[in-house]
């Protein structure tokens, strides 16, 4: 089985404040993903850098066959995203 999300040794410091420190991540495709954590376990950094919006400091990360550094317009051709506050119409 491929797999369809692929991180290894990611890492993002925000000025001194470590959010991920070497971070690997295999998710097959096909399954589904929780990410489940205390504040500031590096949930929100993660999603952010698989989605393209933030670019990692150290380590890499693969959505499908793309780079999220190096392909970003392709990563974000092939995925959706929808976060917390967009998933429900306040109306």
């Amino acid at each position: 089985m491929t797999d369809l999300i692929r991180t290894e040794g990611l890492v993002k410091d925000y000025r001194g404040s470590l959010a991920l420190a070497g971070l690997d991540l295999a998710v097959p495709e096909g399954s589904v993903l929780a990410l489940l954590g205390p504040n500031g376990a590096g949930k929100t950094t993660t999603v952010r850098i698989l989605t393209t919006l933030v670019l990692p400091d150290g380590g890499r990360a693969q959505v499908g066959e793309h780079d999220v550094v190096m392909a970003a317009p392709a990563v974000r051709r092939v995925i959706g995203s929808a976060g917390q506050q967009a998933a429900v119409d306040a109306d």
